[in-house]
């Protein structure tokens, strides 16, 4: 009965901590997801791409959740393969630091960030108070959970099972390492398994050579838990995981047999206390990233060659789905209708993207058949708006209520918004982009610096609106205001600094003067279509002012 008791304590405490570090993390992604891909992407060097990747990981508590974003953008083209290693790595190493945090007795903060993220959760209504508040209590939880895990793990401290499991594991290494492996795999997180280690350690209910077995092991199951989670997605997003899974595999496995030969030939005496566990752990991380970081790029070919893309024939078109969700004929029950035009729009969003992602790529080759390509797709943009509203025409206005028909009128809008979207990467970036090349103009160095900022925030705006589109999330719907408003300020600067390279007398600024400022321009506006799905849930909401304008003006001001 006694070891039933202790496995649901055991669970109900892990539950939990997973549960706080998503809470965290959740929290965070909805302030600041939209702007984690401009921090992510952005040009750097090995060593700072991965102190990215160790800031981002204690932000969001968890490396798998580093890796996954980071597969996402190498499957896109916004992140090179060493680059996103090394962000991996880093994640790795700030996942260890986070069990350095977690390991110190918190447990007098508890109450008082329960009682703080409470407060700003259910009495305030702005969304970065009330995401603070959701982050704040998710970190209290996790102390919670780890004091839950402590006690849970206390009444085993004079278990007659666990010596010999514990002294099994310490002379058996190998079954030790596959241990701790199953365990973070299954837990999906290395976070709660080195954790388990650390307090079985703690209360002296494992010796430290037994724990850094698992330990190590840990760090193997870490790495697979991305593999396995981006098992369905496309070959480049699958090769990151796999080369971390390759070089922490190896690197776990050498210093798994390095330590425990020299334990057993005395070369050094097995260290004791939790802390030591934790430095090892800390200190096995940070030098796979020395290690690793100089040589990232070498394994891009032969990770390529394991994991291959599929040949694609060329042109854009095929990377949508061609066939229209819309049936004019067959409508169905209201809400199969709105869902119908849910998709369709998400669909319209789609080829608006594929069109929008490479033109950063046309201003630098000028690629005339590919900017054809792009052209041509616009043509089906139109077949969808034209659909759309043939459907929504065919709608009958009796069988359906006042909202009904009013968020129809409302993805007849959004799919207007979306065309003209279309218009503006057919009809001028990609005419600039060529007759930019044709000149052979080249724009400055800091010019094209921030025609990519605006280009990846925008795609990142992009994915956020598709996510606006399906939720119909308020929250989600406000950040994707804020979002283009961000784009907005970023437009406005850039002009600016564009007219004072000019002043400064700039040559390559002065050839290219056109080309960037109509480049802004029409990157700004086509962010400005995309955001628009975000309008109607705002009004809804009284999120929304109708004008801007001052209502009651001073009559001397009006005179005047």
């Amino acid at each position: 009965m006694a070891i039933v008791e202790f496995l649901i304590n055991l669970m109900g405490a892990t539950m939990l901590l997973l549960f706080a570090v998503r809470m965290v993390r959740t929290g965070i992604e909805r302030s600041y997801g939209a702007s984690f891909e401009r921090l992510m992407t952005a040009r750097r060097n090995p060593f700072a791409a991965g102190l990215v990747g160790l800031v981002l990981a204690v932000i969001l508590q968890s490396s798998a959740a580093v890796a996954l974003l980071t597969s996402g953008f190498v499957s896109s083209g916004l992140l090179a393969f060493p680059a996103g290693l090394a962000i991996v790595l880093g994640g790795d190493l700030g996942s260890a630091l986070i069990i350095q945090i977690l390991s110190f007795r918190l447990d007098w903060l508890i109450p008082v960030l329960l009682a703080v993220g409470g407060w700003l959760f259910t009495h305030r209504e702005g969304r970065e108070a009330r995401q603070l508040g959701r982050i704040i209590m998710g970190v209290a939880l996790t102390l919670l959970s780890l004091r839950l895990l402590r006690e849970a793990m206390d009444p085993i401290r004079d278990s007659t099972v666990l010596p010999f499991v514990a002294e099994y594991l310490a002379r058996d290494f190998v079954t030790a390492f596959i241990v701790g492996a199953a365990m973070a795999f299954i837990m999906h997180s290395s976070v709660a398994a080195i954790l388990m280690c650390v307090t079985l350690v703690q209360i002296g209910a494992m010796p430290f050579d037994a724990a850094l077995s698992l330990v190590l092991g840990a760090n193997l199951g870490s790495a697979l838990i991305p593999v396995w989670l981006t098992r369905g997605m496309d070959a480049a997003a699958r090769r990151v995981p796999y080369a971390n899974l390759f070089v922490r595999g190896t690197w776990s496995v050498i210093i798994l047999f390095a330590v425990n030969a020299a334990f057993q030939e005395g070369l050094f005496a097995v260290p004791d206390g939790a802390q030591m566990l934790v430095t090892a752990h800390v200190a096995f991380n940070l030098s796979l990233l020395l290690v690793v970081l100089p040589f990232r790029g070498y394994l891009q070919a032969p990770v390529e060659k394991l994991l291959p893309s599929p040949m694609k024939t060329f042109g854009l078109h095929g990377l949508v789905r061609p066939v229209s969700f819309l049936d004019p004929i067959d409508i169905g029950s209201p809400s199969q209708a709105i869902a119908s035009l849910k998709r369709e729009l998400l669909r319209m969003s789609d080829l608006v993207t594929v069109m929008f992602r490479p033109t950063i790529d046309l201003y630098r080759s000028g690629d005339e058949t590919r900017a054809q390509s792009v052209r041509e797709l616009d043509g089906e943009v139109n077949r969808c708006l034209s659909g759309i509203r043939e459907f929504v025409a065919a709608l009958p206005s009796d069988d359906f209520s006042k909202t009904e028909l009013r968020a129809a009128r409302d993805m007849v809008e959004y799919a207007i918004r979306l065309e003209t979207a279309g218009d503006v990467v057919a009809k001028r970036l990609t005419v600039v982009a060529t007759g930019l090349n044709a000149s052979g103009a080249k724009f400055s160095k800091e010019g094209w610096k921030e025609l990519e900022t605006m280009h990846r925030g925008i795609l990142s705006n992009l994915k956020l609106a598709s996510n606006v589109l399906i939720s119909d999330d308020l929250e989600s719907a406000r950040l994707l205001n804020l979002e283009k408003t961000e784009i907005k300020r970023a437009e406005r600067e850039s002009r600016q600094r564009h007219l004072k390279r000019l002043q400064d007398g700039s040559r390559t600024s002065l050839e290219t003067s056109d080309a960037h400022l109509e480049t802004l321009q029409a990157f700004r506006e086509f962010n400005s279509h995309i955001a628009a799905v975000a309008m109607p849930i705002l009004y809804a909401n009284g999120q929304l002012l109708e004008t801007r304008l001052v209502e009651d003006m001073p009559a001397s001001s009006m005179k005047a």
